[in-house]
């Protein structure tokens, strides 16, 4: 017994039949009587006559008989030319009959076009060329984290309202309103603490900030622009105090003189920094969730926004260097 599946059928087995018998009665001739055997007169041929048998004596012929006999042949004799000349009549008959039919069946080709024209000798035919392919492999499209590492291909305008657009963010389902931006090339006057420091000495270009609000949190994200990935992350790593915090524009002034959540990390040759607390004054503990979830929230939009920047220029690249169609 077996379970699990369907079963493969058995082929079926005929009863009262064994492998390589021959079915009887369907056909097949009986078999013949003895080989060799000649057949028996009373099927329509003529007994062979004695012209010499019976008669007047025993000796003497009968010339009657013989006449009657002589007549007899020539009789047969003139049916064998009628029934030759009739064979030969018949076969006639026949050739005619084939020739015919032979030409019925030619007309019957060019009534249905004929048959397959054959191209001329002066002629040539082309076959059909087949498809090519190039052998070189294309290249692969750029990495847009090429256009956000290298300072000579990074060329697109940066400001802060490109990079900080519109009135308002969401991200995750959490919306956030913006409130002021600001774009400058002094780095350090846009910091607290010891940033300000570790941004000149690491060669920081450009500072731009944008702040929002979300339920009493204000946050502000400041991208630090650097000559290379090696300064931003260098810069990641020694960062100290923050990003001053961005009043204006609704905000009012937040993260003075009280404790706020500093961050910072890098991509490419961009460090990216948040300070988020309270708009209250409030000093911000470790069970302040809407805070951490507020500059989570913005250092991925200051990621995203970088990235994008690469993103984009590297699809010019591509478009630019394409094959015109």
């Amino acid at each position: 017994m077996s379970f699990g599946g369907p079963q493969w059928p058995q082929e079926p087995q005929q009863q009262g039949q064994g492998y390589g018998q021959q079915p009887q009665g369907y056909g097949y001739p009986q078999q013949p009587g003895p080989y060799g055997q000649q057949p028996q007169h009373g099927y329509g041929y003529p007994p062979p006559q004695d012209p010499f048998a019976g008669g007047q004596g025993g000796g003497t012929p009968d010339w009657g008989a013989l006449a009657d006999a002589s007549e007899a042949g020539s009789r047969r004799k003139r049916r064998l030319m009628i029934a030759g000349g009739a064979v030969a009549t018949i076969a006639v008959g026949a050739v005619v009959a084939t020739a015919v039919v032979a030409t019925n069946k030619k007309n019957d080709e060019a009534k249905n076009g004929g048959p397959t024209p054959t191209v001329p000798a002066t002629a040539t035919v082309s076959p059909t060329p087949a498809p090519t392919f190039s052998s070189v492999a294309p290249p692969p499209p750029p990495d847009p984290k090429d256009y956000i590492t290298d300072p000579k291909k990074d060329k697109a305008p940066l400001t802060a309202e490109g990079l900080f657009p519109g009135k308002k963010l969401t991200m995750f389902g959490r919306p956030y309103r913006k409130g002021a931006t600001s774009s400058t090339k002094n780095c350090a006057s846009v910091t607290q603490g010891g940033l300000g420091t570790v941004l000149q000495k690491n060669g920081c270009e450009r500072v731009l900030r944008a702040t929002y609000v979300k339920d009493g949190v204000a946050i502000t994200v400041g991208v630090a622009v650097f000559p290379s990935e090696k300064a931003a992350l260098t810069a990641k790593k020694q960062a100290t105090g923050g990003i001053a915090p961005l009043a204006g524009s609704g905000v009012g002034d937040f993260c003075h003189a009280t404790v706020c959540l500093r961050r910072s990390n890098s991509v490419g040759r961009y460090a990216y920094f948040t300070q988020a607390g309270f708009g209250n004054g409030t000093k911000v503990t470790m069970k302040d969730k809407p805070v951490f979830q507020a500059s989570d929230d913005l250092g991925t939009f200051a990621f995203n926004q970088i990235y994008a920047r690469g993103k984009s220029q590297a699809q010019a690249a591509a478009a630019a260097s394409a094959p015109p169609r």
